[in-house]
């Protein structure tokens, strides 16, 4: 079972947990309920178990490689016993994202975790264009979502609004309907080693058309489109971070933001993309710039 399914088979339980709280007979709702919440006892003490097992033993490699699993991160979280502790896990997130940050211009610093919330300063992100600001937040928090997603809401100095946690697992007996993960979620579309030799490339990713380039180690993600034209770019040519449309001749500078070249009003649509352990690039799709 891969995340996708896993996913999957979270918003069936929910939908389940909807079923149930809308049972008419007030003794089935109250016993399927129970039922549910017995089942995660019994299991969160064989998880605790399981933990405290690992700690006493391990090295810290194991217990790191179950953590670095998003469905049994998750699951150690549900029931509060994951090995790793909060801020250690949003640093981690930041460390992940801060080459897709810095590649379009921006930056990000911790300012705390406390009681759940986590604070951020950001700084230069997007270069003053507003799609790639919105992309390079989606990332921080999608990010910090995946690892974390026990934080209860992010504040950023020099961004939007306060997010809250998606969360994978969202099983709460008391409140057992919570909102569904928003758009914008994490999508594989494939290894960094397939990214070689002389690009763009093209790919359709879930049903989503998006234009890749690689720099060395580093792969960047945009809407594929031309922003003059309206061609695609995936039949242009890329001479290093310098991306020429074949349709109308408009150069994009690819490792800052997809700014053009040729018009200061155009700029490509970033994608936020990340480079996970082992090269497995991954790409938020329906991130609205």
């Amino acid at each position: 079972m891969d995340d996708r399914e896993a996913r999957e088979r979270v918003a069936r339980v929910e939908t389940l947990l909807e079923e149930v709280e809308a049972l008419a007979d007030p003794v089935a709702r109250d016993r399927a309920t129970e039922l549910v919440q017995v089942l995660l006892e019994l299991y969160g003490e064989g998880l605790a178990r399981i933990v405290q097992q690992i700690a006493e033993r391990d090295d810290g490699r194991l217990a790191g490689a179950l953590a670095a699993d998003e469905l049994v991160s998750h699951l150690l979280l549900l029931h509060g016993v994951h090995p790793v502790p909060l801020r250690a896990r949003v640093d981690g997130a930041l460390d992940e994202v801060r080459p897709y940050l810095d590649s379009h211009g921006g930056a990000v610093e911790l300012l705390g975790v406390d009681d759940g919330i986590v604070r951020l300063r950001l700084e230069g992100s997007g270069n003053g264009c507003p799609s790639s600001a919105a992309t390079l937040e989606l990332a921080i928090e999608d990010a910090i979502h995946k690892a974390a997603p026990d934080v209860e809401r992010i504040e950023a100095e020099g961004g939007s609004e306060p997010a809250t946690a998606p969360g994978l697992l969202q099983l709460q007996i008391s409140d057992a309907v919570r909102e569904r993960p928003r758009a914008g979620a994490w999508a594989v579309a494939g290894a960094l080693a397939d990214l070689s030799g002389d690009g763009p490339w093209e790919r359709s990713v879930e049903g989503e058309q998006v234009l890749f380039v690689r720099l060395g180690r580093t792969a960047y993600a945009y809407r594929p489109g031309c922003p003059a034209c309206g061609e695609s770019l995936g039949d242009g040519r890329a001479d290093g971070a310098l991306l020429r449309c074949a349709g109308c001749g408009n150069r994009y500078d690819v490792r800052h933001a997809g700014r053009s070249l040729d018009a200061d009003d155009l700029h490509l649509e970033p994608v936020p993309l990340l480079v996970e352990a082992g090269g497995l690039v991954k790409v938020a799709l329906g991130a609205a710039a």
